[in-house]
């Protein structure tokens, strides 16, 4: 169902917008203002066109190392088409849906920030499949973030011209047969139009912003479960204690310790130890604040470089108020491609920090008195014994995951582009470094409602009663063995779907 209300494009759009567009199927228009841009900067395309005109990239030349080729004027449809066609070279299985519905956003934001020189005919469209529900079958790979995103927009780019494949209501389609059905005319590509669908950064952008707000909300979620596992083993608040934390005033820090420290507060586990004589509890938990305050930075930072992003014109060459047309180099992933490697650092360490908390949860060693693997029946039950082992293999995969992209570089189109940033590699990556994340820490909330079950009669704060509550909603105690993973599953789902948020926010501000 369409959100009520529109996202305009060629205005200033939020990372919201972008998911609200991508998720829940807003509905996009161009602008009136934008509408005028476009129209006047297509008419200064359009008075370079004809026999003597000097050569200007994309609309009477060859593209790439054929830049230096002047094209008939006869033949500018033709060499449209035929860069559409023949950059459609991407591979792999295809991008979710969401990310293909935010870089078709994109694209049409870019077009319509009026420097790009397309009719206005090419935008409207854009929308329409957007609205209708038309989207491009887009492979993961292919792109190396040269001239920006160039082969996996040429997929895009291909289904506005009525070939390549689509997806329309759940059901495979050619590009033509989805128009068709949806009552969109296909697009007869004029000059610099081709390159304008298929120059720019918004395959990479519009996966890191979807990307991003579901790793923002997972930080969020982080804390959340720590604070469960903080009273399933009956560990101090002390460190999250604001006074410490004011002496090193990072924000996410400062953030992340306030939440930790409210979440706990009117907790019988807590007030159960307070004379229990430990001292200081392992890092893993004292330290949540130090590292999930550093992930909530570090997104902070990715979330104001994809903002400029998005609001920017990555497309090339560019066309000017006073009828200039100039080439640079805007569609250079490499500010995406820093941010989205830094944000899978991030998240990964949310991660890793989780595993080492469901070891302390499941260690008869560390637990402070729960049963091994917090099996009822120890022996008998092996309980939560590869659940840790689980989370164990995810943490591995994220390691890896975590090198770098954008350190890398590849010469690519006769050398002409001969240095890329792997943008969209960085954000394939972060994707699947968040998705690996929300289930290492499902696996630490199975094990953390499980040990405050094992410590009844006493109860936890009302903010994790609250979580406890929703998830025994959805999932048992563990009462003896049995199959873990639709258990995993479901908690995934949980933590994926911000319920455990919502459940703390009735009781406790979440910053």
């Amino acid at each position: 169902m369409a959100h009520a209300t529109p996202v305009i494009v060629g205005e200033p759009l939020t990372l919201e917008d972008v998911v609200r567009v991508a998720r829940t199927h807003a509905p996009v228009g161009l602008g009136d203002a934008a509408r005028q841009r476009v129209q006047a900067t297509r008419s200064r395309v359009e008075a370079h066109l004809g026999p003597g005109e000097p050569l200007h990239y994309g609309i009477n030349t060859g593209f790439g190392a054929l830049a230096e080729v002047r094209i008939d004027d006869q033949k500018i449809r033709e060499l449209q088409r035929n860069l559409v066609r023949s950059h459609a070279c991407g591979v792999g299985a295809p991008l979710p849906t969401e990310d293909v519905r935010a870089m078709m956003l994109l694209r049409a934001q870019v077009l319509g920030l009026g420097r790009s020189g397309v009719r206005d005919v090419v935008i409207d469209t854009l929308c329409a499949c957007l609205n209708a529900g038309v989207h491009p079958l887009v492979p993961q790979l292919g792109s190396v973030g040269a001239s920006g995103d160039l082969a996996p927009l040429a997929h895009l780019a291909l289904v506005l011209i009525g070939e390549g494949d689509a997806e329309l209501r759940g059901e495979t389609l050619t590009g033509a047969e989805a128009l068709a059905r949806a009552g969109i005319q296909p697009i007869v590509l004029q000059a610099k139009e081709g390159l304008c669908l298929i120059n720019g950064t918004q395959t990479m952008t519009g996966i890191g912003a979807n990307v991003l707000v579901r790793a923002e909300r997972l930080a969020r979620t982080a804390d959340v479960i720590g604070a469960l596992t903080v009273d399933a083993l009956t560990d101090s608040r002390t460190a999250f204690d604001p006074r410490i934390h004011a002496l090193r005033p990072f924000v996410g820090q400062q953030a992340s310790a306030r939440l930790l420290f409210d979440l706990l507060a009117g907790s019988q586990l807590l007030e159960s130890h307070a004379q229990c004589g430990r001292v200081q509890d392992p890092y893993s938990l004292r330290c949540m604040p130090q590292v999930h305050g550093a992930t909530r930075d570090t997104l902070e930072h990715v979330r104001k470089v994809l903002t400029i992003e998005v609001n920017a014109v990555t497309d090339n060459p560019l066309v000017f108020d006073d009828g200039e047309i100039l080439s640079g180099g805007n569609f250079h992933g490499q500010p995406v491609a820093f941010v989205l490697d830094f944000l899978a650092i991030g998240v990964s360490e949310l991660g890793n920090i989780a595993e080492r908390r469901i070891e302390q949860l499941v260690n008869p060693v560390l637990s402070s008195g729960l049963p091994a693997f917090l099996a009822p029946r120890v022996g008998l039950d092996s309980g939560f014994m590869i659940a840790q082992v689980a989370a164990a293999s995810l943490v591995t995969e994220c390691k890896r995951l975590a090198v770098p992209a954008s350190t890398d570089s590849i010469p690519s189109s006769a050398n002409r582009e001969d240095h890329v940033s792997m943008g969209t590699h960085a954000a394939n990556k972060a994707r699947a470094v968040v998705e690996h994340v929300e289930t290492v820490l499902a696996l630490e909330l199975l094990c953390a409602a499980q040990g405050l079950d094992l410590r009844r009669p006493l109860r936890s704060s009302p903010a994790l009663e609250a979580v406890h509550a929703t998830v025994r909603a959805r999932i048992p105690r563990l009462d003896e063995d049995r199959v873990l993973y639709p258990d995993i599953r479901t908690a995934t789902e949980l933590v994926r779907s911000g319920a455990l948020l919502d459940a703390a926010a009735a009781h406790v501000a979440l910053g």
